[in-house]
């Protein structure tokens, strides 16, 4: 009998310790992803589903801590990872290993032209956002370049589809190497910051699917990007963050999209249009309005407890919820519950020279008389730096992207370093903007404080430059309200705090001066003509003085290239031309179509100040003839477009040589030229390389709007090749059959 009972007992520990050692499928990696999925989904609780549908806290959502399912953790933003937050304020929470490095703005990062500098950004600040144990990077943004006065314009990749397109892939699938979803937004038409919450944007179907649509497309299709946000706006009458045709119709059906929705924050505004039109997680500010005071206030949001309420009543099909917590599982396995992510890093060396490497190959040497640049330190030995912006920081405001660095080098910084005791640098603001223009964070105002007297500023600067040998003057805009800043946006073309002024002055009294603009969008210049050279130096994180130093010491030869048309004044760019900025309140009409930035300036035959694509260097790049494999090509055909390019200057250096394609006869409009190739080669004095593009059918297709579907139209198509949208060196021809 005893035999038997310890045989008994013997089995009974066997089974339960058996019982104990084998995982549920949806904690078992080896298993597909879609089984753990449904494996979960099987096990949780239709309240326990709901609260996975929106927030938290400011920056968190539920999990299911019964199933041991954790919580998703997010961060802005697209330049840095943001300082850490009280759980419902957005007061800091005075954390002492929080302090990030600060990428450059991603108008930078469009301006290098290289998808390897956007592998490099997405792997480092993918690695900052691993380690700071966030599950969703709250970035990149691709919102097209409408207006230079979009005060988000910063944080985009300019005008260009085509160009954001192909710099964006390579982004995202940096920052999920590190086991971080990347968050690609505003889906869709957020291209301005006025009436961002309401406004409804009035857009044919050839301009939505041809320019302001094909960077998410390639998020979502060539680079698989987990999460999605959706916009402020409205199109269509709905708002974006619900709407039926932008996120269930095209990025769920058409694109196959199988991540998360995620709303910006505050931007739901119905329980029944969030439920069904293609929202999956609610985020939001504390109580958004909705109830004033209370402690569970993201009880009552639209997807928490009146949603929960919804479907039990059977007003709200519960599948529509499985759906939204299928994806929502399938982010969480990718992410927080993958064991297989690295650790990652943070604040690192190695992040700052990356940042500094991105910022070199971004800046862009817009113009250079008689190579003034760069500074020749064997001649000059006394240099007057005059503006605010040499000595501002930059990581500070600008809405969501604002940041707590570890370090920032100002260009001012940057000069005495690089410089050193090779000349004598004298400093000079010149102007400032006042303490009490609103920013984030605001400052502290001493008591007794009075703003410095203009006049005086400008003429201890006129002073101070008579007599040096070469002025390098830093302006621009920065991230105060109404500049570049989340929330509001321009309101001028014209630099700000009379800047223009200033500069005129500048040039009377020195000819031998440097205007170096910090911002991420287009300025008005009218003392171009009065200045001999130009530079824009953009928002570039925490090594950007640096960065800005080495370009115009002649360190690193600059080669960057626009990412956006400089027009010569406001009513050049289509959305003033045609008086459809900002709207009437309720409704923007974007009249131009799909007629923007270099496409406009082409049909208009309008002259810039700089034109899309425009970057120069320290040394010449010779431009040798077209080579095309084949004149003639089918649909489905791939042929081979080659060009020989060689530097014939004295100094290593960089050229992007840019493809542009153009319908001769279509029974659409057609832009004149439209980018559909870049490459961007380095070349030693004398040296040869040949550049070559492979063309399939897709660079001759346009949305037919009437039939709702791509197509090409056979006949003649020409090629351009060059180093600008204005600068063509070479072109030929190629018929579609």
């Amino acid at each position: 009998m005893k035999k038997i009972t310890s045989l008994i007992a013997c089995t009974y520990f066997t089974i339960s310790a058996f019982a104990q050692t084998v995982k549920p499928v949806y904690l078992d990696e080896s298993q597909p992803i879609e089984k753990r999925v449904e494996d979960a989904l099987t096990r949780m609780t239709l309240e326990e589903k709901v609260k996975m549908c929106h927030a938290q806290s400011k920056f968190s959502s539920y999990g299911v801590p019964r199933l041991g399912i954790p919580e998703l953790w997010m961060s802005d933003g697209p330049h840095g990872i943001r300082e850490e937050v009280l759980w419902d304020e957005w007061n800091g929470a005075h954390w002492t290993s929080d302090s990030c490095i600060a990428f450059p703005a991603l108008t930078c990062l469009a301006a290098t032209w290289d998808p390897q500098m956007a592998a490099l950004y997405g792997k480092s600040i993918g690695e900052e956002a691993r380690y700071r144990k966030k599950d969703v990077l709250l970035g990149p943004g691709v919102n097209i370049y409408r207006t230079p006065l979009n005060g988000r314009n910063f944080e985009y990749m300019g005008e260009d589809p085509f160009l954001s397109s192909r710099m964006v892939i390579p982004y995202i699938q940096g920052v999920q190497s590190n086991g971080v979803a990347a968050c690609v937004k505003h889906f869709a038409l957020n291209n301005q910051e006025i009436d961002r919450g309401h406004i409804n944007v009035i857009i044919d179907d050839r301009a939505l699917h041809e320019i302001y649509l094909p960077a998410f497309k390639a998020a979502v299709q060539e680079a698989g990007v987990w999460s999605i946000m959706g916009a402020y706006n409205q199109y269509k009458g709905q708002q974006c963050c619900h709407n039926q045709y932008l996120l269930n119709d095209i990025l769920k059906q058409d694109w196959q999209f199988d991540g998360v929705v995620i709303s910006d924050w505050g931007g739901v505004h119905n329980t029944e249009q969030a439920a069904n039109f293609g929202l999956d997680l609610e985020m939001g500010t504390w109580t958004d309005g909705l109830s004033q005071g209370k402690a569970n206030a993201y009880d009552n949001y639209y997807l928490a407890d009146p949603l929960l309420k919804k479907i039990k009543k059977g007003e709200i099909n519960i599948k529509v919820v499985d759906d939204k917590v299928r994806r929502l599982l399938k982010m969480i396995f990718r992410t927080v519950m993958n064991s297989q992510r690295p650790w990652g890093s943070f604040g690192t060396e190695e992040h700052a020279l990356a940042g500094r490497t991105i910022a070199e190959n971004g800046i862009v040497l817009l113009k250079n008389d008689k190579n003034i640049l760069p500074i020749n330190l064997n001649k000059i030995k006394k240099i007057v730096v005059v503006g605010e912006n040499a000595n501002k920081r930059m990581t500070l405001g600008g809405g969501s992207s604002s940041l707590k660095v570890k370090y920032e080098i100002t260009p001012l910084d940057g000069l005495k370093k690089q410089i050193g005791n090779l000349a004598e640098i004298i400093y000079v603001k010149g102007y400032v903007s006042p303490l009490t223009e609103k920013r984030d964070p605001k400052p502290k105002i001493p008591v007794g404080y009075k703003e410095p007297n203009p006049e005086i500023l400008l003429q201890e600067a006129i002073n101070a430059a008579k007599d040096a040998d070469i002025v390098l003057y830093f302006g621009g805009l920065n991230k105060n309200e109404n500049q570049d800043s989340e929330g509001n946006d321009r309101k001028s073309y014209n630099l700000p705090y009379g800047q223009d002024r200033l500069i005129s002055e500048l040039a009377k009294v020195n000819k031998n001066i440097v205007v170096t603009i910090i911002s991420g969008n287009a300025v008005a210049m009218p003392w171009i003509k009065e200045v001999p050279a130009i530079v824009e130096g953009w928002f570039g994180g925490t090594e950007s003085g640096n960065a800005i130093a080495s370009i115009l010491t002649g360190k690193v030869n600059p080669s960057g290239k626009l990412p956006m048309t400089i027009a010569e004044k406001l009513e050049d760019y289509p959305s003033h031309a045609l008086g459809e900025y900002p709207g009437d309140h309720v409704n923007v009409r974007y009249n131009e179509g799909i007629f923007i930035g270099y496409r406009w300036i082409d049909k208009q035959k309008k002259q810039t100040l700089f034109p899309f694509g425009h970057g120069l260097s320290y040394t010449t790049f010779d431009y040798g003839k077209i080579k095309i494999s084949s004149k003639q090509m089918k649909n489905n055909d791939k042929i081979t477009i080659s060009i020989p390019i060689k530097n014939s200057g004295k100094i290593k250096g960089k050229e992007t040589v840019q493809l542009y394609i153009g319908d001769e006869k279509c029974s659409f409009e057609r832009p004149i030229k439209e980018l559909k190739g870049f490459s961007k080669i380095e070349l030693n004095p004398g040296e040869e390389k040949i550049v070559t593009f492979e063309i399939t059918d897709e660079a001759f297709k346009f949305y037919d709007d009437k039939q709702k579907i791509w197509r090409t139209e056979p006949g003649k198509f020409k090629i351009y090749i060059g180093a600008s949208s204005n600068d063509i060196r070479e072109t030929s021809e190629i018929t579609l059959l």
